[in-house]
């Protein structure tokens, strides 16, 4: 097997359930890279709070933060995002390049966590001052009131947001929504054709339902946390130990390195 990129996933993969990089893993990942294989993170933080891959595949970046590729949602997408908000008790903020917005007040526990763990300001605005040219990248849905008022709002949905958008669940607590084809999936496929690399020399690491994407290409090498949900371990070609005993580095030990 001749691995020549490998995107890991961030939350519940890269980082332990304390937050931090286990020394093995972060070892195992730059004797990876220094034999010249590209390690790429994939992941729906944005930049501020990450490298290439975030907002779920929206943006592209490299390390230095030149945007390579960015989808983006509109005007009347915002206004679409405050009516699937009506059908439950749910925060919603919309994250852009720059900042993350919301116009509710009372702001989730898991909003202003969302906004901390990647640096970015949160910017609380009336309805009435979004101006009409205003863009984003992605959307969270989070609760205040706790889970159940989050699988509300995803069992309310309507079937046409499916078809118009790409949402997944994200933990019990996140519903996260991108432009239709914003995934990481298709992110990492852009990325692999980019640096000239066949699909089937690349290696993923996921846990999540914002993962699925990536492990729905028949090509990559795909590899579930011990941690992961069921539908990602269904998919994968190998389910390696959990993020909190170097699952990645036991698997890079196993097949790469």
């Amino acid at each position: 097997m001749a691995i020549k990129l490998i995107a890991v996933d961030l939350d519940g993969t890269l980082l332990s359930s304390g937050n931090t990089i286990l020394p093995e893993t972060q070892r195992m990942l730059r004797v990876a890279s220094e034999n010249g294989i590209k390690v790429v993170l994939a992941t729906g933080r944005p930049f501020s709070g990450v490298l290439p891959i975030a907002f779920n595949g929206a943006v592209v970046q490299t390390i230095a933060g030149k945007v390579l590729m960015s989808q983006e949602l509109n005007y009347q997408d915002f206004n679409n995002m405050l009516s699937f908000q009506r059908l439950s008790h749910v925060n919603v903020h919309f994250e852009t390049i720059q900042y993350f917005l919301t116009c509710d007040h009372d702001l989730s526990i898991q909003m202003q966590i969302n906004a901390a763990l990647t640096n970015n300001i949160m910017k609380v605005r009336e309805r009435k001052d979004i101006s009409q040219d205003f863009t984003f990248n992605k959307v969270g849905f989070t609760s205040w009131e706790g889970n159940d008022q989050v699988e509300k709002l995803w069992n309310n949905l309507p079937s046409w947001a499916f078809d118009t958008y790409d949402i997944v669940r994200n933990f019990d607590s996140i519903i996260e929504l991108n432009a239709l084809g914003a995934s990481k999936g298709n992110a990492l496929m852009d990325l692999a054709s980019r640096l000239k690399i066949d699909q089937k020399d690349v290696m993923i690491f996921g846990d999540q339902g914002n993962d699925i994407s990536m492990f729905s290409n028949p090509n990559f090498m795909k590899i579930a946390m011990g941690n992961a949900i069921s539908t990602i371990k269904d998919k994968a070609d190998y389910v390696t130990d959990d993020n909190d005993h170097n699952g990645i580095a036991k698997a890079l030990k196993k097949f790469v390195l």
